[in-house]
């Protein structure tokens, strides 16, 4: 077991030096806290974490299955595209433009790079299918979205073209709101051997039912058709309503989102209600990923609607992704491709790098238990007191009574060039530590 450092859990680091260096990123998540309140959003003071594991455990009771370390939670079945994405190794997602004719309050493209630039103009998105497939000596997945992709049909031909031609077994998808879908754009989807189309519903819309024709055409000429949509807490009584009609509707599958804040349109979030989730982030970084930050009880709602949806039985595919599993392809990414040193590990659990670190006065402890078993392959740390090594060396300290710290860490890059950046110090030790399940 490793125990979480956090603001009511570092009162249990007894030695001194373990103390100093998990508070340092404790006061780093704090300070980040603080800027949130300076949106005018409120973090919740409720912690749903107890309730969403247990409802987890409840939903694999039923039948559901869990993937990524409990991040990606399915019934039934998932898309390819969603497999891809957790590494994101031969998956290229992309956007042709990010022009778009609606305004959803909760939409996050004005967090993107460029925003601006290519609300009015498009990518080089021919020379980005490429990069992609030299990069990773082919493409196995390719999505597009936006904006709105049908808004600039002809480049959306082209860049599906393009993407068979590069590669032919690719599976690809599209994004859409639905708007513009008509029989003639379908048929010119259906020629460019379209794999998969997602529809985005706002249950807000007084019309979001009529989507249901659309979907329905859509089946016609698309071999799997999909809805992906963040759920937001206080709808769950038309979501139950919308999962009913799309199994009648024998679609292949829908996403359920975490519902997240995109630091724009606060008064919309608190006249509804919403405040941040308690803990925003697992492990906190400069993610890629530019969605917001994730609102308190959606990912509870989630779940909750994963199991309305096994104990109807339902038989289309549902697809519980967090935001924590859309983070994942990064965090892979970044640290899968640097040579690490021996005393470096990846965890299969979240693709973060993991080191053991003991300190102060239990050093010298550990190394007369190292000198024993002849292994010399750790790191002494003098300017701040501790010693590193492999955490698949923690077995072999059973017999000392030592705590140690559980370091997180990730492949950064600046102008120096690439280096390891320390995330996060957690608590742990050689008895309740298990590396088969603990990494």
């Amino acid at each position: 077991m490793i125990i979480d450092i956090n603001q009511d859990t570092l009162a249990q680091i007894k030695n001194p030096y373990l103390l100093a260096d998990a508070s340092r990123y404790v006061n780093i998540f704090n300070e980040f806290i603080e800027s949130i309140s300076k949106t005018g959003m409120e973090i919740d003071t409720r912690d749903y974490s107890s309730e969403v594991k247990e409802k987890i455990a409840q939903v694999k009771r039923k039948g559901a299955r869990v993937r990524n370390d409990d991040k990606s939670i399915y019934i039934n079945r998932i898309s390819p595209a969603c497999i891809a994405c957790q590494t994101g190794e031969g998956a290229e997602t992309s956007y042709i433009s990010l022009l778009c004719n609606r305004d959803c309050y909760f939409c996050f493209n004005e967090n993107q790079q460029d925003y601006e630039a290519y609300s009015n103009s498009k990518t080089d998105y021919i020379q980005h299918l490429d990069h992609a497939y030299h990069l990773y000596g082919g493409i196995k997945s390719v999505g597009l979205t936006g904006g709105l992709p049908l808004l600039v049909m002809e480049d959306t031909i082209e860049y599906f073209t393009h993407a068979k031609k590069l590669a032919p077994d690719a599976y690809t998808r599209l994004y859409t709101s639905g708007d513009g879908i008509s029989k003639g754009v379908l048929e010119s989807l259906k020629s460019v051997d379209l794999d998969e189309i997602r529809f985005s519903i706002k249950l807000e819309d007084e019309n979001w039912r009529k989507s249901f024709d659309q979907i329905a055409l859509a089946q016609e000429y698309i071999p799997q058709v999909m809805i992906e949509m963040p759920v937001e807490p206080n709808l769950m009584d038309p979501m139950k309503e919308l999962l009913t009609e799309l199994n009648r509707l024998e679609i292949f599958g829908i996403n359920l989102l975490e519902f997240l804040f995109p630091y724009r349109n606060t008064d919309e979030y608190k006249k509804r209600g919403y405040k941040i989730k308690s803990r925003p982030y697992k492990v906190l970084y400069d993610y890629f990923y530019a969605g917001g930050l994730p609102i308190s009880g959606s990912e509870l709602a989630c779940l909750e609607l994963m199991e309305f949806c096994l104990d109807q039985a339902m038989t289309i595919g549902i697809h519980y992704c967090s935001l924590e599993n859309k983070f994942s392809s990064q965090i892979y990414q970044q640290n899968t491709n640097l040579q690490l040193s021996s005393i470096e590990y990846i965890s299969e659990a979240d693709y973060f790098i993991k080191t053991a670190k003991v300190y102060g006065e239990d050093i010298e402890k550990v190394i007369q238990v190292f000198l024993k078993e002849d292994y010399q392959d750790y790191e002494i740390n003098l300017d701040n007191n501790f010693i590193e090594f492999h955490v698949k060396k923690i077995s072999e300290l059973k017999e000392l009574d030592v705590e140690i710290g559980i370091s997180t860490s990730i492949v950064d890059s600046d102008d120096r060039g690439r280096f390891i950046r320390e995330l996060k110090v957690d608590l742990t030790n050689p008895k309740l530590f298990d590396y088969q399940v603990d990494l």
